[in-house]
């Protein structure tokens, strides 16, 4: 009998009717009031600032003059035409990051979940160990790896790997620093954990008995991989790509250190607008266009994934 039920009382008809008595209204909003500090954060810190900033786009004027709304939409045309090139590069860099990090998180995932034993909280530590320091000196320190006459710049000239990814338009033909690949490796490596620790949790879920019914019924580990493990952790899989490609796409601190003029991602231009051009309006608006592209690229892929559960 739960707390909410009133004991049957005797009648002289016999047993009564069990009546459900209903909560009070104090406990009733017990749960909206714990909701409510979350509410007001978002309201704050995230509702309030979108809405700024979309008033921001709108706004003609200049520093000096003050900006005023106009409702001048003509911005948003203008930036795209301008920096169209930047939208596309971030796109590229973010897309090429996020599968370098599913091909080299996939597979430590999996060796995480099923085969580290008892050195499994070691090795988690170290995939999160890069978070120790800063994002700032993370990305430094891949200036000097990639320096130029460094053990890994002669290790790719030696294996002739320069070559072709020079040919491809991805490095120069004797460096590595500031070009594309120095861009995308920045981001591989400061995205890497984003992708591991949800693969790892979707992998840890499965059942264990399920690859040994897989075993039982001839399957080869090939083909309990492809049917039992990977479509049972695609919600990791959606989950690491989308926690890789959101903010890779939006990054300029990679692009500004790594990179050079030719490797600029649209964050840095928005960055750019707002701390040294002072044209608000336009760093708004690119903001607002980047946000827009994100987001029908993140609901079309969920949707073609087939599935909606997330880690």
């Amino acid at each position: 009998m739960s707390a909410t039920e009133a004991p049957p009382a005797p009648t002289p008809e016999g047993p009564r009717e069990l009546t459900l008595r209903k909560p009070s209204t104090r406990k009733r909003l017990v749960p909206y009031w714990l909701l409510l500090p979350g509410i007001l954060w978002l309201l704050v810190f995230f509702a309030l600032p979108l809405v700024y900033q979309a008033s921001t786009s709108v706004q003609t004027g200049s520093l000096e003059q003050g900006f005023e709304v106009t409702w001048h939409f003509q911005t948003y045309v203008d930036a795209l035409r301008e920096y169209y090139p930047q939208f596309i590069r971030s796109l590229l860099y973010a897309g090429t990051a996020t599968i370098l990090c599913l091909l080299l998180g996939y597979p430590l995932a999996y060796l995480i979940a099923f085969k580290a034993g008892r050195w499994r909280n070691l090795v988690l530590v170290l995939v999160i160990a890069p978070f120790f320091t800063s994002f700032l000196i993370r990305t430094l320190a891949w200036k000097t790896i990639l320096a130029d006459g460094g053990a890994v710049v002669d290790v790719l000239t030696t294996l002739h790997v320069l070559d072709v990814t020079s040919w491809l338009g991805w490095t120069e033909s004797n460096r590595v620093l500031a070009t594309p690949m120095a861009v995308v490796c920045g981001l591989t490596y400061n995205f890497l954990p984003f992708m591991i620790l949800p693969l790892y949790t979707s992998l840890e879920r499965i059942d264990g008995r399920l690859h040994e019914a897989a075993g039982d019924l001839y399957a080869t580990p090939a083909t309990t991989f492809r049917k039992v493990t990977f479509p049972l952790s695609m919600p990791g899989v959606v989950s690491g790509t989308l926690l890789t490609f959101i903010p890779a796409s939006g990054d300029y601190v990679n692009a500004e250190l790594l990179g050079s003029t030719d490797t600029k991602m649209v964050g840095s231009v928005i960055q750019s607008q707002f701390l040294r051009v002072l044209d608000y309006p336009t760093a708004a608006a690119l903001s607002f266009i980047l946000m827009a592209i994100v987001l029908l690229m993140v609901t079309f892929y969920i949707r073609r994934s087939g599935t909606e559960d997330l880690v």
